[in-house]
């Protein structure tokens, strides 16, 4: 079976289910492998660009990573250059919660949120990443880093997130078109507070909330270090480069 629970109303009389074995509705395991998942058709989304067959490619302008911090990571972040941003796709990850195996505030990395499903060497898939970047002809798309999860000490969300990302996109947009204003941190470029940075205009974040969102904390940021350390040390034939930002990393924290 290769969809999920629930494609229709009413299960079947019988199936084969992921390992091979008869199922029925009275079965106790589920059907499906966990991680299945529903498709379809990519024709079917309004929103797709017109030449997304063409065997040209596509031109990309921007591309997005992200994890669910609640501290230390800004609302966005953007890459200094291409093997920053891959630097910044290696290490992505979320808190783990007291719901969660681990320690509360324990990283869960889940690099270019590929983990579960990359069927080769993660270390490799940097490596092509990285490759890419390398290419004469290259036309490489910016590359940001956000985060809509970040809170408060009362544990308040202070980004509203859903529609409201549009305001962080338009910034993205305006930093491709090369006219977005942005400030230069240890851990990338940050939008100003204010009118030059995200536009807040009608939506209820304050000037306080957005200088926490969009604050780059050096302490915090040096305590993680051991985490990114130990992430990136688990990897066979981990690409030089990605050390190397690392290293920058720390020496831009001081």
């Amino acid at each position: 079976m290769s969809g999920g629970e629930g494609l229709t109303r009413e299960p079947p009389a019988h199936l084969i289910d992921w390992h091979g074995n008869d199922w029925t509705p009275e079965s106790d395991a589920s059907a499906a492998h966990p991680n299945a998942r529903f498709t379809t058709p990519a024709a079917q989304d309004p929103a797709i660009a017109p030449e997304w067959e063409d065997p040209k490619g596509v031109p990309i302008d921007a591309m997005l990573f992200g994890g669910r911090r609640s501290t230390v990571v800004p609302l966005v972040t953007e890459a200094f250059d291409w093997e920053h941003g891959v630097f910044l796709g290696a290490v992505m990850s979320s808190e783990k919660t007291a719901a969660a195996a681990g320690t509360v505030g324990e990283l869960r990395f889940d690099p270019f949120a590929m983990l579960p499903f990359c069927g080769y060497n993660m270390a490799d898939y940097f490596g092509h990443w990285l490759q890419m970047g390398r290419r004469q002809d290259a036309q490489l798309p910016k590359i940001f880093y956000v985060n809509w999860f970040r809170k408060d000490e009362g544990g308040r969300f202070l980004w509203p997130g859903f529609g409201e990302n549009s305001r962080v996109l338009s910034w993205v947009f305006a930093r491709c078109a090369g006219h977005g204003a942005a400030t230069e941190t240890p851990i990338g470029l940050i939008p100003p507070v204010g009118a030059d940075g995200i536009d807040t205009r009608g939506v209820d974040v304050s000037d306080a909330d957005m200088a926490e969102l969009l604050r780059v904390d050096v302490d915090q940021w040096k305590a993680q270090l051991p985490q990114l350390h130990a992430h990136l040390a688990q990897f066979n034939r981990l690409p030089d480069a990605l050390n190397v930002q690392l290293q920058a990393l720390e020496e831009r924290l001081g």
